[in-house]
């Protein structure tokens, strides 16, 4: 049966620290000892990773050769880039809730959470089947946008799925179905990849990263 495997590896926390900053990944970046926790992942065939600094140094943390990949972008928060959720909230508070509330949206100038939902779709749409296991390190939203399409749910559920910071969600394209998994993949086969011929690698995981999907209010 020819399938599709892909493994994300949040390299970001979700949004929603009222301190958290937009587009600035580098205060939620792990901190060295959550990177020496190690869990064997699956060989992958290839591995790609967001353009962003955050994405490019858990990678070289990693010793992993992503290729920057366009498409795995984070969400464009416009005028809101680099700027607190605190302070946009106590700003205005009208405009972040629409955002919140209505996936279409886009107060901030950027790009809208439905957009994101449709770039990620279409980015996955794309991955070769057959090809061996792909490895993705990106931020939490995209994976989130991911999870919006395997799922097959509206875009208004992005802000109800809670992706931890390092968590790895793996997406297995069977038949036109997607199925997930979050957590620590299974480690039972470290044979290299045929299909690409690269060897194991070990992924850090932090112990507490939850086994299951976490739905969320805000």
């Amino acid at each position: 049966m020819v399938t599709v495997r892909l493994t994300m590896l949040c390299a970001t926390a979700s949004p929603g620290n009222r301190d958290q900053v937009f587009g600035d990944g580098t205060r939620d970046e792990p901190g060295r000892r959550e990177v020496s926790a190690h869990a064997a992942l699956p060989p992958y065939a290839r591995a790609v990773r967001a353009p962003s600094a955050p994405c490019a140094r858990l990678a070289g943390a990693l010793a992993v050769e992503a290729v920057p990949e366009d498409a795995l972008r984070d969400l464009d928060y416009g005028a809101w880039d680099g700027r607190a959720l605190r302070d946009i909230a106590a700003e205005d508070p009208h405009a972040l809730s629409v955002w919140l509330t209505d996936p279409n949206a886009a107060p901030h100038g950027g790009e809208s959470v439905a957009r994101l939902c449709a770039r990620t779709a279409a980015w996955l749409r794309t991955l070769p089947a057959g090809q061996g296991h792909v490895l993705a390190i990106t931020e939490a939203t995209v994976v989130r946008a991911a999870l919006v399409h395997a799922l097959a749910v509206p875009a208004r559920s992005f802000w109800h799925l809670r992706v931890p910071r390092l968590a790895t969600v793996t997406l297995t394209l069977r038949d036109g179905l997607w199925s997930v998994r979050l957590g620590q993949p299974a480690a039972a086969d470290h044979r290299p990849s045929p299909a690409w011929g690269s060897s194991p690698v070990a992924v850090p995981v932090p112990p507490a990263v939850p086994r299951q999907l976490c739905l969320v209010g805000r």
